[in-house]
C-alpha cells in the first residue's frame, strides 16, 4: 500500500492549552510522520478561505472568529492509510459522540472548539496542505 499525506491542524484550543506537545506524541505514536509543520495565526481572510467549503453553514462565522482568535499548528502527516487512521485517532468531530481514547474525546471541550482538524480526503488533504505550504516546505521522510 502506497503512502498518503493528511492535513491536520492543532486549533486554538489546543494551542491554549499547551497540548501540542502531546498531540504530536499521541500522533507519531499512532505510525504518522510529520513531513512539514508550523506554528501560524490565520487571520478572518485566511481562516475564512481555508473554510470556504462551509461558508453558507449557520456555523461559519464563529469557525473563522475561532481559527483566528489564536495560533495553531498545521502539519501535514503521512502514512499507509493515513487519512482514514488519522480520523479514527482524532475522533468525531463532537467529541461528545467521539469514542474514549481519541484526542478529541480526551481533549475536546465542545463541538466548536474540538482541538483538531484532520482531512476527510486525499485530494482535499493536497488542496489544504497547499494552503499552508510549498512542496518545498515538504521534508520527505526516508524512514
Amino acid at each position: 500500500m502506497a503512502k498518503e499525506r493528511t492535513l491536520t491542524i492543532l486549533k486554538p484550543d489546543c494551542v491554549r492549552k499547551n497540548l501540542i506537545g502531546e498531540v504530536t506524541r499521541r500522533i507519531q505514536e499512532a505510525g504518522f510522520s510529520i513531513v512539514a509543520m508550523k506554528m501560524t495565526r490565520l487571520t478572518k481572510d485566511t481562516a475564512g478561505g481555508f473554510y470556504a467549503v462551509h461558508k453558507e453553514r449557520p456555523f461559519f462565522g464563529e469557525l473563522v472568529e475561532f481559527m483566528s482568535s489564536g495560533p495553531c499548528v498545521p502539519m501535514i502527516l503521512e502514512k499507509e492509510n493515513a487519512v482514514a487512521d488519522f480520523r479514527k485517532l482524532i475522533g468525531a468531530t463532537n467529541p461528545a459522540e467521539a469514542d474514549k481514547g481519541t484526542i478529541r474525546a480526551d481533549f475536546a471541550d465542545s463541538l466548536g472548539e474540538n482541538i483538531i482538524h484532520g482531512s476527510d480526503s486525499v485530494e482535499n488533504g493536497k488542496i489544504e496542505a497547499a494552503y499552508f505550504f510549498t512542496e518545498s516546505d515538504v521534508v520527505a521522510n526516508k524512514a
